[in-house]
């Protein structure tokens, strides 16, 4: 693995109408940042998009990354992300795509996979 990759994992469940979102930030083989958040009267998709967001936010803050890694267990909502046409998101995908853009400016290199740990690639 490249040093300049940064690997997120992002978990979501809801239990009793809370939703919960974990996410663990790894650079350089350290955890960079872990998070814990918490919503009441939140979807699924709603609740794993915030934790895309909000650790993507994070990542292409970090100077040297260049290849980030988003593992979730719900990769079709991550593949939401890029649908403009789902209202909802829209908010989300504007921030997102924020962030992604200034990531792929820094250099013309840089690159982003998400991974479905349910599966292979």
């Amino acid at each position: 693995m490249d040093l300049r990759t940064a690997i997120i994992v992002s978990d979501t469940s809801i239990e009793n109408n809370v939703a919960f979102s974990i996410s663990h930030i790894h650079f350089f083989n350290n955890i960079l940042k872990k998070t814990l958040h918490h919503a009441i009267n939140i979807t699924p998709t709603e609740t794993e998009l915030f934790a895309i967001k909000y650790s993507t936010n994070q990542v292409v803050q970090v100077q040297n990354v260049s290849y980030i890694i988003v593992i979730t267990n719900t990769i079709h909502t991550a593949k939401k992300i890029f649908n403009p046409f789902i209202y909802l998101y829209q908010q989300q995908i504007i921030i997102i795509s924020k962030d992604l853009k200034a990531f792929f400016n820094k250099y013309k290199d840089n690159t982003i996979e998400f991974w479905d740990c349910l599966n292979d690639k």
